[in-house]
């Protein structure tokens, strides 16, 4: 299945948005769906981390998936380990 993901970045100064339709399990997604959309959003943020060559100030603002849940913390604390 796919979910929907949105970041709002900081770095170099600037605020960004991101966003993207994503493949997750779906047996993990429906035994815990936040945790799921976390993974799928850590992984994407190391990416954008590397692409866009993120400078010290980067931060996460916000993630969110399926257009309102939020799981900024979940991904802040959780750092999941793939």
């Amino acid at each position: 299945m796919y979910i929907n993901i949105k970041v709002y970045l900081h770095s170099k100064g600037t605020n960004f948005l991101q966003s993207g339709s994503f493949p997750v399990p779906n047996i993990d997604f429906k035994k815990d769906p936040d945790w799921t959309a976390a993974i799928a959003a850590s992984e994407w943020i190391q990416q954008i981390k590397i692409s866009f060559a993120a400078s010290e100030d980067f931060r996460i603002d916000q993630v969110i998936y399926n257009e309102d849940i939020n799981i900024t913390e979940l991904v802040k604390k959780g750092k999941p380990i793939i």
